[in-house]
Formats: structure tokens, sequence, C-alpha cells
């Protein structure tokens, strides 16, 4: 499944600080103090360390939280759960299949509609790729997901 997509030392030491404490080390970033908590712009998020395709921006909502959230990744197995019984609470967390990156957390309170999970991320995990860099970055299977029709301008209204 990896298509490409690995964990390299290389890779890791190309992280910031936050994204390496989030990713590696599990760590949380404050909420609506990070970089896609509230982007509405078109594209799909990659595992930070991997490049693995993880989320769609036509998935993402405003859960209200802080956290950019999504009701299902790309593809099931792109991104795998566990339970996480860390700070005296049972939590399902969400890690990134190819790279085992710490992504965030699963919780049933989602939107109904979309099947009732909410995917809460962290943005230091995430690298955005909006849809006019999809093809130039090798993501142009993705495009499909999108209508390129629209224009900047109509997106930007939605």
């Amino acid at each position: 499944m990896s298509n490409g997509y690995s964990k390299t030392p290389e890779a890791l030491a190309r992280l910031s600080q936050i994204q390496f404490r989030v990713t590696q080390e599990d760590g949380t970033e404050p909420p609506f103090q990070n970089a896609y908590w509230d982007n509405h712009e078109a594209g799909i998020y990659v595992d930070v360390v991997s490049g693995e395709p993880l989320f769609s921006s036509t998935d993402k909502y405003d859960s209200g939280t802080g956290w950019p959230s999504f009701t299902k990744p790309l593809a099931p197995e792109a991104v795998r759960t566990e339970v996480d019984r860390s700070h005296r609470m049972i939590r399902t967390e969400a890690r990134s299949a190819v790279a085992d990156s710490h992504l965030g957390h699963v919780f049933d309170d989602g939107p109904r509609e979309a099947g009732g999970q909410r995917y809460c991320m962290n943005s230091a995990a995430l690298r955005f790729i909006p849809v006019d860099r999809l093809a130039a970055e090798g993501y142009g299977d993705y495009l499909s997901l999108f209508d390129t029709s629209t224009t900047d301008a109509e997106e930007g209204q939605r």
C-alpha cells in the first residue's frame, strides 16, 4: 500500500519541533492556533512525514473544536486506529498507516448524515496540497474529487 510513501530519517529531520512532537511523540497542538483549523480551501491533506494522502477538504467540516475535523479518511486503510489510554481517559487514536504518525483522535460525535465520525486531527501532522497543486506534486489521481470547473473566487464564497 505504500505507493512510494515512507518514513525516512530525512523526512523526520525536516519536521519542525511541533510537527515532531505531534507525529513522533503523540503530542497535541493548541486549538484555534494551528494551520488548518479554519482552512476552507479545496485540496487534500497528506501525512507531513511520508506524504501519504489522508484526508480531503470535501470531507472537512467545522466541528467548533479548533482543530481540522473530517468525517472520514480518503481511504479507510490510510488511517488506522488504536486505543489510547493516556491522560486518564480512553480515546480512539488515529495514526497514519504508512509512517505510523500520530494524527489525532476519532470521536463518535461527527455529522450523523456523514457517518457520525469526527476525525479530529492536528494540523502539525498534516500538509495541505491545494487543488491547483495536486498534479504538480504527484497527486493528480485526486483531482477527480473536486469540481475544477469552478473558479477560485467561487470556491472562496462557499
